[in-house]
């Protein structure tokens, strides 16, 4: 299990409470804001609209919310003006690392970007040093025990997915961005619940980190990332043993 899938599943081991979830409420507002400032309100001609609301509804936004966010977006509710900034940078290990961010205060978001960095012992690096190790994908993680493989291969490449990749405990399906939105839903019709769905930045390569203080200072500079209120999504392209995930649960 590595990169996307393996920071995914360490996410959701720790965002179990409420507080963690307003704050996946949050980042997901502010892209259907931002989604529907760029390209309109209506999903059927927004493919990035379309997939925000996906997104939003697999983490079971209220229908409220969403639509409020979205008059945000056209102007119809006034809010805050959001400009999206991409930071790319290398952590502890030499890991490749992507920082999403939505911000009406960019000197604020790069300087603690900066630190955070600094403190783990990497560095914020120049625009496009790490993006190109990466893939942008439609991922949607589904427990293992919960559906049968066969089965839901069928189900999602025949609805247009890429391919669905064994993990640990989960199956992986990846889907062209374009394809994401009649993917989950092709899903949702066939009772496969997942665990999660979003468009994520996936790993062409993962880098191998097994010395225990440099996986805890790693993680610790993606939870520093993640819990920022300006950021958005955070990626990155390690691996770490199971075996050693265990002692640093």
């Amino acid at each position: 299990m590595s990169g996307h899938s393996k920071w995914s599943t360490i996410k959701r081991k720790k965002g179990a409470n409420d507080a963690k979830r307003g704050k996946i409420f949050t980042k997901l507002i502010k892209e259907i804001t931002i989604a529907a400032r760029m390209g309109g309100g209506d999903p059927a001609g927004n493919p990035r609209l379309r997939s925000a609301i996906t997104a939003a509804k697999a983490e079971n936004m209220p229908k409220d919310n969403i639509a409020r966010a979205i008059k945000k977006g056209t102007g119809d509710v006034e809010g805050a003006v959001y400009e999206e900034i991409l930071y790319e940078g290398y952590g502890p290990g030499g890991v490749a690392v992507l920082v999403e961010t939505m911000t009406d205060n960019k000197n604020r978001t790069v300087a603690d970007v900066r630190h955070f960095f600094a403190k783990s012992g990497g560095n914020l690096g120049e625009s496009g040093c790490v993006a190109w190790m990466f893939d942008k994908k439609g991922t949607i993680l589904i427990d293992k025990e919960s559906v049968d493989e066969e089965e839901l291969m069928d189900i999602a490449i025949e609805a247009g997915a890429e391919d669905v990749v064994e993990e640990e405990s989960t199956f992986q399906v990846l889907t062209a961005p374009e394809d994401f939105s009649e993917v989950v839903e092709t899903l949702e019709k066939n009772n496969i619940v997942f665990l999660e769905a979003a468009i994520a930045m996936v790993p062409k390569n993962t880098v191998d980190v097994t010395e225990e203080k440099t996986a805890r200072s790693l993680l610790k500079l993606l939870e520093n990332l993640e819990d920022h209120d300006d950021v958005q999504k955070v990626h990155a392209n390690f691996d770490i043993p199971d075996s050693l995930m265990e002692e640093l649960s």
